[in-house]
């Protein structure tokens, strides 16, 4: 490979490695906005992302140089890591904080500066390939640009009204934020509405059908939060809830799954908004053991656990230690650890 295929192999690096990124952000955009036409845009997006990521990896193909995550790494990783820490987050922790509505304008801002970024990325691919003449690679640039500013001007008309909404919540206190309208409290529904033809054929069926789902690594946490944002106190996994104090509720907050916490989180934030139950849902709230641990029963704990490996075993007893604390499944992961 001479000179200026290298170059344009690692400008398509650079490329693919932007579109991976942009993949993660987007569906966590997606998954916090409500149905209209901004989330539209969005799924639209989505997929023009994924195949624009196809195409630059068909490339890289083409010329002899798969998709390479090292060169992309060198050559593009502060992009790529800084848009995924910036917008990447699980969509509901952006809740906290100013209103939903201001979140997704916020949101909203953020996309513009990532297209930009996406043009430029494929303004400067384009130039590069015609001028050590590879057409097809220049081509392709000039074509999933048009698509990046294409995007960027629906963004643009949509910043107005999405401010519009943020004046209404903030402003006039007429907020139009429902979480339950967002794409993942939509995924939810879709689950449940498996879930439950699911039961219809079985009961054992439908625990599969859940447990499955909720292996998925953040399903949990989103699927709590919109759960709680509908619920009421007798829905919450602690009993009397709205009869207890901030502290009784606290000494109780340790014995709940990820699922259930994020419930009580978002029942409290739009009741008492107690800042002690805040703080102490905060410290709780963390990744389990492994995706689904929470609907697993001691037994099936321990017979993971029997398996024999060391990490596993270190993180079921930390994490049973602040939250269930079965006594069962801390001498099982302290006899796993010892004969490691």
């Amino acid at each position: 490979m001479n000179a200026s295929q290298q170059k344009v192999v690692q400008y398509l690096n650079e490329a693919l490695a932007s579109e991976q990124a942009l993949t993660r952000v987007l569906q966590s955009q997606i998954a916090m906005t409500p149905r209209g036409s901004y989330r539209s845009g969005l799924e639209t997006h989505l997929g023009e992302t994924r195949d624009h990521a196809a195409r630059v990896g068909r490339r890289l193909d083409a010329l002899g140089e798969g998709s390479n995550p090292l060169i992309a790494v060198v050559g593009f990783a502060e992009n790529a890591i800084g848009q995924a820490l910036a917008l990447g987050k699980t969509p509901f922790d952006l809740l906290r904080g100013s209103g939903g509505e201001e979140k997704v304008l916020k949101n909203a801002k953020d996309a513009c500066a990532t297209e930009a970024l996406e043009i430029a990325t494929y303004t400067a691919l384009e130039r590069l390939a015609r001028s050590v003449g590879d057409d097809q690679t220049a081509t392709m640039a000039a074509s999933i640009r048009a698509d990046e500013e294409k995007m960027l001007g629906r963004i643009m008309r949509e910043i107005p009204k999405l401010t519009e909404a943020v004046v209404g919540a903030d402003v006039t206190g007429n907020g139009s934020y429902d979480v339950t309208t967002t794409g993942a409290a939509d995924a939810v529904r879709d689950a449940g509405e498996a879930t439950k033809n699911a039961a219809r054929r079985t009961t054992s069926a439908a625990k599969r059908t859940a447990r499955r789902a909720r292996k998925v690594p953040g399903v949990a946490r989103v699927e709590g939060q919109a759960k709680g944002a509908v619920a009421s106190a007798g829905d919450l996994a602690i009993a009397r809830y709205d009869s207890l104090t901030a502290d009784e509720i606290t000494d109780k907050l340790g014995e709940l799954s990820q699922i259930d916490l994020a419930k009580v989180d978002s029942y409290e934030r739009r009741n008492q908004n107690r800042t002690t139950v805040l703080s102490r849902i905060a410290s709780l709230r963390g990744d389990e053991p492994w995706a689904g641990y929470d609907e697993l029963t001691a037994a099936e704990v321990q017979t993971a656990l029997s398996e024999g490996d060391d990490e596993r075993a270190k993180q079921v007893r930390a994490y049973e230690r602040t939250h269930k604390n079965r006594a069962g499944v801390i001498k099982a992961a302290e006899r796993e650890h010892s004969n490691a």
